[in-house]
């Protein structure tokens, strides 16, 4: 495995502790060991949507939660149905857990369950101290 050094990067770089986190993330989760359930992420102007199939859960079964910028997605089964007996089961009913980094400034806004999809809408807001300004240059008297 390579290792790369940051720490160019972050020298002449204020605020970013995060980016530590991040990095530690990025290496642990590995996604083509856990596929399920696929997902897309769209960005639409400042808007975006995380869309999840989750087929077969229903909205009781879902849960959505965000805490410290992380967006957890967790779909739990119920139960299974009693006295069914499967010749071949190509839907998975398993549970999962999905996790999204957040940026510092995107917020949930909704989420739905239409047809088998999961739809996370996010929007990212600008604080005023982060918009740029223009700053008028005082005359010398």
């Amino acid at each position: 495995m390579r290792r790369y050094d940051l720490a160019p990067l972050l020298r002449s770089s204020v605020g970013f502790d995060r980016f530590d986190q991040l990095f530690d993330t990025a290496k642990r989760s590995d996604t083509a060991a856990n596929p399920y359930p696929p997902y897309n992420i769209e960005k639409v102007e400042d808007n975006y949507r995380i869309s999840m199939a989750v087929a077969g859960f229903s909205e009781d079964e879902i849960e959505i939660t965000v805490k410290d910028n992380t967006l957890v997605v967790e779909g739990s089964p119920l139960a299974e149905p009693e006295g069914v007996s499967y010749l071949h089961r190509g839907i998975a009913g398993r549970g999962f857990e999905r996790r999204f980094q957040l940026a510092e400034n995107v917020q949930v806004t909704g989420a739905n369950l239409e047809n088998g999809l999961l739809h996370v809408d996010l929007q990212h807001h600008t604080p005023e101290h982060m918009k740029p300004r223009r700053i008028e240059i005082e005359k010398a008297a």
